[in-house]
């Protein structure tokens, strides 16, 4: 039998996605496989110590809907730097890549971190300018479709109060968003917990 082609005007439904299980971490996060870095590997290191811009950290830890961690999460970011401008080259010789890869190691609790800078302000599609924001992807078994939420700073009042994106969303959900600076911490450090469901649970969004 001869499979019809495009051109005959027939059209095809999209193939089905796929859970992410564990393979993501054997093909994207070698360290917690347990196996061998590749000569350039993306990590979670977004900016150097010598990027412009305030050196900060990101710990963050995805909660399951019985309020357990999910220890093997995989999470992308992506990020203005400190002048609220993208990058398209994320090769890891740059002072800030603005691009980053996490998961928590075995031992960690669930926990993950990113190394980076502040970022600055970008501008939304209306023009006014957003709040400094970190955009995050999460990937792990049972999320069949990847998950894309965002991170924004509680030491951020003014900004946050300011942002159009920010404020589009319901006053009783903007919390679920807002990372916490840890004032005990020696450098500057910022907790995020996402909740994937419950009363807590964090916005996500459909780009």
């Amino acid at each position: 039998m001869t499979r019809p082609t495009r051109d005959e005007g027939l059209s095809y439904p999209e193939t089905p996605s796929q859970t992410a299980g564990p393979f993501v971490h054997i093909g994207l996060a070698l360290d917690v496989a347990g196996l061998p870095p590749r000569a350039s590997e993306i990590g979670p290191e977004i900016a150097a110590a010598d990027a412009a811009g305030e050196a900060i950290e990101i710990h963050g830890r995805v909660i399951d809907g019985n309020g357990d961690p999910v220890e093997d999460i995989f999470v992308e970011a992506w990020q203005a730097d400190a002048h609220g401008v993208y990058q398209t080259d994320y090769r890891a010789e740059h002072a800030f890549r603005g691009f980053g890869r996490s998961a928590p190691s075995a031992t960690d609790d669930g926990w993950w971190t990113f190394y980076t800078v502040k970022p600055g302000r970008v501008a939304h599609p209306g023009g006014q300018p957003m709040a400094p924001h970190i955009n995050l992807m999460l990937f792990a078994r049972g999320i069949n479709i990847h998950l894309h939420t965002r991170l924004y700073f509680d030491d951020e009042h003014q900004a946050n109060a300011g942002c159009r994106f920010f404020n589009a969303l319901p006053p009783s959900r903007r919390d679920t968003l807002i990372a916490r600076r840890d004032t005990q911490a020696d450098t500057p450090r910022y907790r995020f917990e996402i909740h994937l469901q419950g009363p807590q649970e964090t916005v996500f969004f459909d780009f």
